[in-house]
């Protein structure tokens, strides 16, 4: 790791912006274009670039046995949404319970869907753990005001908030049963954002608990953690890297940041080759969220207006992210599942943690899970190009 700046001296002039940077931060990001590798888990971050043979190694990577799910190659993506996690707590719970949770090839989460995402994957036997993650009272205290981080933390809450959240619920047991799913030939994916490229990381998690020990657990609590790290509420995690015998150390946060969603890498879903490999799955997708529109009066005062401006941008990003989703399934024929938040009052705030308004998020989702209901399948028309729109 680079020495923090009271323990180097200052770059010699001439010098451009970022070795000023790299000075005052006390920390050497890698540039783009570099593959640092964390020492003792290389490999573990799919990078998909455009070249023909990244691509066909990316999709061998996900291409996974189909004799291994009886109910079709099925991949489910859960998005970010803060509090609203507990409504994917919720409708996994429910799916158990009516006896209609599909098997998933591939899991992917993003933000609070990444915290989810690991007992989506290992299936129901985990939904005690699950369901006490999320209507148990953790997030609640966790977030109270004894927590607030001093002036110039990194974010509002203090960095050990979100390890209340997350130590006690991820532990060796839960890597060592991650392992053996990987070892299967399924997928766990979870996404963060690496502030310094503005590029999103996608980690699999299977590949790190494969590894196994002390190390293997941590990394996974952090890459957890720092996909759930909004921006300016919790302090951003920082992950030491090396290339060639140069340290690097990146700073991550909330994978919604540069994707709400997603099914894969985006260059995958641009990849006519992808197709064949995918047939006879189906898609779903849990929005931890609710997607329509709240019309109402905004106040003059600068946090509503930065909140409700917030809110506006998260909700546009969810929509262009179901797009691209929807675009993708119609053009593979692919079958599209939906379930997010219905869209009443006591629901659009995604930063109330409080406990019984959680309770009541997982009740109702649970509820809705026993019904035919749950789903919504939107489609899409498919142009000549399908992936035109991503092009511009």
């Amino acid at each position: 790791m680079a020495k923090p700046p009271g323990d180097r001296p200052p770059p010699i002039l001439p010098i451009d912006q970022d070795q000023w940077r790299e000075w005052l931060s006390g920390r050497r990001p890698a540039p783009i274009g570099v593959d640092a590798e964390i020492p003792g888990f290389e490999g573990v971050r799919l990078t998909v670039r455009e070249a023909e043979d990244s691509l066909t190694q990316a999709a061998d990577h996900l291409s996974l046995p189909r004799s291994l799910f009886s109910d079709g190659f099925n991949i489910l993506a859960i998005s970010g949404g803060a509090a609203g996690g507990a409504f994917g707590a919720g409708v996994l719970a429910g799916l158990t319970q009516a006896g209609k949770r599909p098997d998933f090839a591939i899991v992917t989460g993003v933000s609070t869907g990444a915290l989810i995402a690991p007992f989506a994957f290992l299936g129901p036997d985990w939904d005690d753990r699950l369901t006490d993650a999320y209507t148990g009272g953790y997030a609640e205290r966790a977030f109270a005001l004894t927590r607030l981080s001093p002036a110039f933390g990194g974010g509002l809450f203090r960095a050990d908030a979100l390890e209340v959240l997350v130590n006690p619920f991820v532990d060796m047991a839960l890597i060592e049963a991650v392992a053996r799913e990987h070892a299967r030939g399924r997928r766990l994916l979870v996404a963060t954002t690496n502030l310094d490229t503005q590029q999103i990381s996608i980690w699999d998690m299977g590949a790190i608990a494969s590894r196994g020990g002390e190390a293997a657990l941590n990394l996974s609590r952090n890459i957890l953690i720092a996909s759930a790290s909004m921006p300016g509420i919790f302090a951003p995690r920082r992950f030491v890297f090396e290339h060639e015998g140069v340290t690097y150390e990146e700073m991550h946060v909330d994978g919604g940041v540069a994707s709400p969603l997603f099914l894969m890498p985006a260059a995958l879903l641009r990849w006519k080759g992808l197709g064949r490999r995918i047939r006879h799955g189906q898609i779903y997708v849990i929005v931890n969220t609710v997607l329509e529109a709240a019309p109402q009066t905004t106040a003059t005062s600068m946090p509503a207006i930065l909140i409700r401006s917030f809110d506006t941008l998260l909700r546009y990003s969810y929509h262009q992210a179901l797009a691209m989703v929807s675009t993708f399934c119609a053009a593979h024929d692919l079958p599209l599942n939906v379930a997010a938040i219905q869209p009443t009052a006591q629901n659009s705030n995604m930063m109330n943690f409080e406990t019984g308004h959680m309770r009541r998020t997982f009740a109702e989702a649970v509820a809705r899970a026993l019904t035919p209901d749950l789903w919504e399948h939107p489609t899409a028309a498919v142009p000549s190009d399908p992936f035109a729109f991503l092009k511009l």
